[in-house]
């Protein structure tokens, strides 16, 4: 058990929590090969892998179902307080936003196949993997520092996510100048378009997972503000 939540008389109850926490940890590592087989499928035309991961995606609904309903049983049997309380509901949070992410990887490959199935596209798709890239990255850190209850983890991922922001809106401005320069790229554009507003979905659910780390480590809801203040908030001595 981690030194910020402390033990506990019963060693089963010590146990449920680090079983739940190892259980999200494994739901992460499902959702971050979503992400990956995604981006590659886009990237590579693969239209067998997009499905792979079209199909694959009932396993993080399951995963997430099943740590929910561990949680519950747990506030219910155990009646946690304190910061134990806070990791259970921090727990449900981040599992919430693991299932979303999961739903924009689904999404990337969907967008994979029907751009396989038009002609080769003008964007770079060197752009669309380093973004995809970038995401998957952010999502581990993000499990990184849940899993270490790390807070300056947790902002050097959030801060990340402006940097995915700035490559979205290039991706965007540049589908739209493609768009204006030949109507014919209308439908490969806005597939395209769709593609990277999911990934840049990703990487908000990923400083979300961080958000969620600093109310566990500090008892502090840092969510709906600035980076800058989030950083305030992790650097503070409880």
């Amino acid at each position: 058990m981690d030194k910020n939540l402390g033990h506990h008389i019963s060693q089963q109850f010590n146990e449920e929590l680090e079983e739940i926490r190892s259980r999200v940890l494994a739901m992460g590592g499902l959702v971050e090969e979503q992400i990956q087989k995604a981006t590659n499928a886009l990237v590579d035309g693969d239209i067998a892998l997009a499905e792979r991961v079209i199909k694959d995606d009932t396993k993080v609904n399951k995963a997430e179902v099943q740590i929910d309903e561990e949680c519950t049983s747990i506030i219910a049997r155990r009646q946690p307080t304190a910061s134990d309380l806070r990791l259970v509901v921090a727990v449900i949070k981040t599992i919430t936003d693991l299932e979303r992410i999961g739903d924009q990887a689904e999404r990337v490959a969907r967008m994979g196949i029907r751009l396989a199935e038009q002609p080769d596209s003008k964007i770079s798709y060197m752009e669309i993997r380093h973004m995809g890239e970038r995401v998957e990255r952010m999502v581990h850190d993000a499990l990184d520092a849940f899993a270490r209850m790390d807070v300056d983890a947790a902002v050097n991922v959030a801060k990340e996510d402006k940097i995915v922001d700035v490559e979205y809106d290039g991706i965007m401005r540049q589908s739209l100048t493609y768009m204006m320069e030949d109507p014919k790229t209308i439908t490969q554009m806005l597939d395209i378009m769709w593609t990277v507003r999911a990934m840049e979905r990703i990487g908000d659910h990923a400083q979300n997972i961080c958000e969620y780390v600093i109310y566990l480590v500090k008892g502090k809801d840092v969510r709906h503000t600035s980076i800058e203040k989030m950083e305030k908030e992790a650097q503070k001595k409880r």
